[in-house]
Order: C-alpha cells, then structure tokens, then sequence
C-alpha cells in the first residue's frame, strides 16, 4: 500500500484537482502546505485532522509548511450563515505566536523538514492598487458568487472583507508556490472552494503548466452527521490550560463504537493491520473498549506528552477504584472539573452535608445509602454519618463523594 492508497484506505481524500495525475505524483517527494487562522489562542481537535496529515506527509517523506494566518485571521473565512466578529491585531498577533508555539509541538521543524511561515509576511504591507492590479483582476466576480459558501450568504449578506477572503487565501499559495516550489494545498473540504482558487491563480499568472495541486480530507462528523469536536463545555483544546489531559483523555475514552473506527483511520498513526485488529476487538469484545483506549491513549500522550498521558490514567484509574490519596492537587483539580461542587462549612457532619448538597434528598435517604455502601467519600466506604468533615481529613480542602455507582459530587470547605 502506498501513500496515496493508504490515504484513501484512512478516508483522508474527499475531493482533489488533477487526482490522475496527483495519486502518482504524491508517491514521490514534495512540498505541501495546509493553513491555520488565529481567531482564537489555542487550536482545537477540529484541527487535529490537519496536524496529523501535515505529520503524516512529513513522515513519507515530504516537506510541508504549516502557514499560520497571521493577515487572513484579521479578514475571517466567510462562515455560512452570519460574519465573524473581527480581532484586534494585538489579538491576532498574540494567538498567531501561541498557534506556532502549538504547531511547533506536533510537526518536526528541524533541519529544513518543515518550514512554519506567517501570511502577515507578504499580506501585511500590501497596499490596495497592488491588490486590485497584481490579483484581483484574475477573480471572476460572477464565478465567486457561485462558491457554495459565498452563494449561501448571498440572502443574508456578505461583507465585501469576507468576500475577497479567498483572495487572499489563493495569493498564500501563489507566494508558497514561488517561493518554495509548493505544489499542493491540503485542507478539510470545507476549504475545497479556496485551494481551487489557488490552483487557478497560479496557472493564470504562471502559465497552464503550472503543476500544482489541492486535495480536501472530510470534516469528521459523528455517525449520526451531527457536528465532532466539542463536549457540553464547549471545544476539546489542544492546549492543557484550557482542556485538561484528563478530560482530553476522557473525551476520546467515551466516543461510541460507531465512531471510534473512524477517528483511528483519521487520527492515529497505528498500522492498517493494528486498526483492523481493534476493529476486530470491538466486534468480538465490545465491552473491553480496546479501540477506545488506544485512540484515547494515543492522542493524549501526541498533544500532551507522555507526562500528561500518564496523568489522565492515573486519574482515571483513582476515580475507578478510589485511591485518592495518591493525586496531587492538580490531578485531583482536573478529575472534579466538571462536577457539581457545593460549598461547605468545616466540621459539618457527613449526613448534614448530603442533605443541604441535595445530593440525597433525605436523611433517611443518607442511612439508607449508607446501608448499602452506596456512598463513597475520597473513595472510601462511608460509614459514620456522623462523621465531621474537616480540612485535617480533606484531600486540599475538598471532598468528593460518589453516590452509587457513577455519580459523583464535590463538597468544597468554605474558605
């Protein structure tokens, strides 16, 4: 299986220019180029796709340039239904430093492999008539309304900023072409619209022998086409500040069997034999979750290393089988994240403290929990309601409680 096939084997193309000529060409050395706005500080798992294939081309051989958007991130990729709310250029500028800083942890940018550029280099002292002369002239007005993105803003409106985005978009590849003989483009298929600009731009001003090539991958959707990529908190970070190695680990952990297939074709760098093998795994032995563990495993310790890898399992396994004892303040910190947490008065007694919580509707409710031993604190069996709780036997001043088999509470000391 070569480069190409494997690509498609992983479900990495959906559209190409030139395919016939491409799935030879892209067997052989070349340089490549895939872009990332700055509209925030950190990037997200929706660009985890792209990361990864700019890393699998490394890998194969190929030199590739992670473009950061420094110029394009002032302008904002038209979106489908309403425009974006434009960033100062100080914010620009800070998330365009912290993005390389991210990329720069992913992709090997030594020894000339890769090359990390900023559009603001060329884009940023342009002046509007060398615009207009040099690079508008070769944009059909009437060709551009009928991009699917820009047509189905034609209702609501467009701003003429967001309109000429694919301008720009097309003169970052014109700039790479020439200056470093990169002859492909790759993005998520949202962005087919702009790598054919691109591809166009640079045939009209160097000639129709201009080789030069766009291929999209498919935005990753859940199995029931809904939207990939955020939790109930919002978008899953790439950066540990933001979203945690624990919940990162978590989030991929959960993913359902319908999906995890899929995201390990997409994501990981496992072996076809080794993903057919996981596959086989769930099929047979779903419960084990086996693909699950090694996609979320894999990517854990990819964008948080193998300190934050070791972290999550750590937490994970304390919240399974309650050592809590063994976490430092931070692991606790980030497995009680997106609890419920209650604040309480130091030497309150256990059963006061469920009831006012509302984690048990009762005290009656408490004593019956309690018979069971259905109510764990810091991982231990509760068995004394009367037991006062302090911050001499609180983990840093917290106290988790789980109540049943799942659910889970945080009662935090006053002060």
């Amino acid at each position: 299986m070569n480069f190409y096939e494997e690509l498609q084997w992983r479900g990495l193309i959906k559209d190409a220019i030139d395919i016939d000529t491409l799935k030879d060409r892209i067997n052989e050395p070349l340089t490549c180029y895939c872009g990332f706005d700055p509209t925030a500080d950190s990037l997200h798992i929706g660009h985890l796709q792209q990361i990864a294939l700019l890393k699998r081309y490394q890998k194969a051989g190929h030199r590739v340039i992670a473009l950061c958007g420094g110029a394009t991130g002032m302008i904002g990729d038209p979106r489908p239904t309403t425009e974006r709310k434009l960033l100062t250029a100080d914010q620009i500028a800070h998330n365009a430093e912290c993005i390389k800083q991210q990329l720069s942890h992913f992709i090997d940018f030594s020894h000339g492999a890769a090359i990390l550029e900023n559009n603001v280099n060329w884009l940023g002292g342009m002046n509007l008539i060398d615009f207009l002369r040099d690079y508008g002239k070769y944009f059909n007005v009437n060709y551009m309304i009928n991009k699917d993105t820009i047509a189905r803003r034609l209702e609501t409106g467009i701003s003429f900023t967001e309109f000429t985005y694919t301008i720009l978009q097309a003169i970052d590849f014109y700039h790479l072409y020439t200056t470093y003989d990169c002859i492909l483009q790759i993005g998520g298929s949202d962005q087919w619209g702009n790598l054919v600009s691109g591809c166009d731009l640079i045939r009209k001003m160097c000639g129709e022998n201009a080789k030069v090539y766009g291929v999209t991958s498919p935005l990753i959707t859940k199995s029931d086409g809904s939207k990939f990529g955020k939790s109930e908190g919002g978008n899953i970070w790439l950066d540990p500040k933001r979203t945690s190695p624990y919940e990162f680990y978590q989030f991929w952990i959960n993913v359902s069997d319908a999906d995890v297939i899929t995201l390990l074709k997409r994501l990981s760098f496992a072996s076809v034999e080794e993903i057919m093998a996981l596959e086989e795994s769930m099929n047979t032995h779903p419960e084990n979750r086996a693909a699950q563990k090694a996609l979320a495993a894999e990517l854990t310790e990819m964008v948080h290393g193998k300190d934050g890898l070791t972290s999550a399992l750590k937490i994970s396994e304390t919240f399974f089988n309650g050592s809590f004892e063994s976490l430092s303040e931070d692991e606790l910190n980030q497995g009680i994240a997106s609890m419920n947490t209650t604040v309480i008065n130091d030497g309150i007694s256990l059963i006061d403290a469920l009831v006012e919580s509302k984690i048990a509707p009762s005290k009656r409710e408490v004593r019956q929990l309690m018979k069971t031993n259905s109510i764990r604190v810091n991982g231990k069996v509760a068995d004394d309601e009367t037991m006062p709780l302090t911050r001499s036997n609180s983990l840093y001043g917290k106290f988790v409680i789980r109540k049943g088999k799942k659910n889970y509470f945080v009662l935090a000391l006053n002060g």
